[in-house]
């Protein structure tokens, strides 16, 4: 019995060092909320103010209603590199 005790102990103990990784490593969620400018299957355009949103959609994105052009929506996001160029450092400046 103490085995088995034992043995689920480490079990949770592995599980929850598990799920803080997985949840440490998620990025940031963002929103925005303003008026749908223009929407379509792959993307919709919020304008917040004077900035506009465009924001990719998938199958899975998950929606409430059926945005229109002119509906006021809540877009919640992440954003998401799709690649990253790292630039040579400058050559260092010699003192004179």
């Amino acid at each position: 019995m103490k085995r088995f005790q034992l043995s689920m102990a480490i079990l949770l103990v592995a599980l929850g060092v598990l799920a803080a990784a997985a949840f440490a490593a998620a990025p940031n969620t963002y929103q925005v909320t303003g008026q749908v400018i223009a929407v379509d299957d792959s993307k919709i355009t919020v304008e917040k103010g004077k900035e506009k949103f465009e924001i990719a959609r998938e199958k899975d994105t998950k929606m409430t209603g059926d945005p229109k052009v002119g509906s006021k929506v809540t877009v919640m996001y992440r954003m998401t590199a799709t690649s990253v160029e790292v630039k040579p450092e400058a050559a260092a400046k010699k003192k004179k």
